[in-house]
């Protein structure tokens, strides 16, 4: 039986912050916004913050309750000031249920996440970035079952060089090698994600049954242990502490340009400082044109294109999502520090 419904506040204090990093309110910001399902922190940061990867800054969450640094649908925000700065109040309404001493009450919704999730669930466990020697050493599929080929859930795959005791794995195809602009150091290479498979006996070979395909498993596609998703409600929208450039690499799903939603490489990743949460400024280089009142040429400056969030490192690059583009966002577009 439904009984009291309980309402707590949790406040959100602005940090004392450097003048130049100062927090920003825009100027069409709501008073009051109640959070939905499908919002995501970003969504709501951009409501109220000028500068969105400033969010840390205004975030100081209630200890006393439970998951205090997770937004929930249904809490709302309301933006107040107190002696003069201002504050994120959040209340939360939690249902209770009275339920038999054996069962525990617990929510049914999901915390908010970090940006769209659907968007980029393919590269969260499924694509990653590898080296070559590791895609070379990794076990690989020897044959399918009956000699034919292997595409659907249930089919039986056998597989070499298993040593670990995993017992899932993706199956995957080596792709584009990455390669930096500037240095031309390889960065590693586009593991392709084929599909998953369980091992159903060890040996060499050891017997796999396929768990789901997104394309047709061939002989010499690489098997490596299932990647754990990181859970992305557990970070927050910041800008690197430091002054970082880089460039984008490669746009998935697109030749020549991107948008807004659209999932990026860039040439940065843990070894330069680079985390999950991590947001960058997009610029397009100045084009150099004609100057037809004296001549010659003029070189025009940089101009910011757009913003990216980065949800996925590996040891040299890492994997971005487009958050804001003011126009067309190319490949070696430059990349830095908001």
């Amino acid at each position: 039986m439904r009984i009291i419904k309980l309402f707590t506040l949790l406040f959100l204090l602005v940090g004392a912050v450097n003048a130049a990093d100062e927090v920003k309110l825009r100027a069409d910001h709501p008073d009051r916004y109640v959070v939905v399902k499908g919002d995501t922190l970003w969504d709501i940061s951009e409501r109220f913050l000028m500068s969105p990867w400033l969010w840390p800054e205004v975030w100081q969450a209630n200890p006393q309750i439970e998951n205090p640094h997770l937004i929930y649908p249904g809490d709302v925000i309301t933006l107040i000031y107190v002696q003069g700065k201002p504050k994120l109040v959040i209340e939360r309404k939690i249902p209770t249920v009275k339920l038999s001493p054996q069962i525990r009450a617990q929510r049914i919704e999901q915390p908010i996440p970090l940006i769209p999730i659907d968007t980029i669930r393919q590269f969260l466990n499924e694509n990653r970035v590898v080296g070559k020697n590791e895609f070379d050493n990794a076990p690989y599929v020897v044959a399918h079952d009956e000699l034919r080929l292997a595409t659907a859930s249930g089919d039986k795959i056998y597989a070499r060089g298993i040593t670990s005791a995993d017992q899932n794995y993706s199956i995957l195809r080596l792709g584009d090698a990455y390669t930096d602009p500037d240095s031309k150091e390889l960065l590693g290479y586009e593991a392709v994600h084929v599909g998953n498979a369980k091992m159903l006996r060890s040996g060499d070979p050891a017997t796999f049954k396929l768990s789901g395909t997104n394309r047709e498993v061939q002989t010499g596609d690489h098997l490596l242990p299932i990647l754990e998703t990181p859970v992305l409600h557990n970070y927050l929208p910041h800008a690197p502490k430091t002054q970082i450039k880089g460039r984008i690499i490669s746009i998935f799903d697109a030749v020549f340009q991107a948008g807004r939603d659209q999932v990026i490489t860039i040439n940065l990743g843990e070894r330069d400082g680079m985390e999950i949460g991590h947001v960058l400024a997009i610029d397009r280089a100045g084009d150099e044109i004609v100057d037809s009142v004296k001549g010659g040429t003029v070189q025009l400056p940089d101009e910011q294109s757009g913003l990216l969030m980065v949800f996925r490192t590996f040891e040299k690059v890492s994997y971005a999502l487009i958050l804001e583009s003011s126009r067309a966002i190319h490949i070696l577009d430059s990349v830095r520090t908001p």
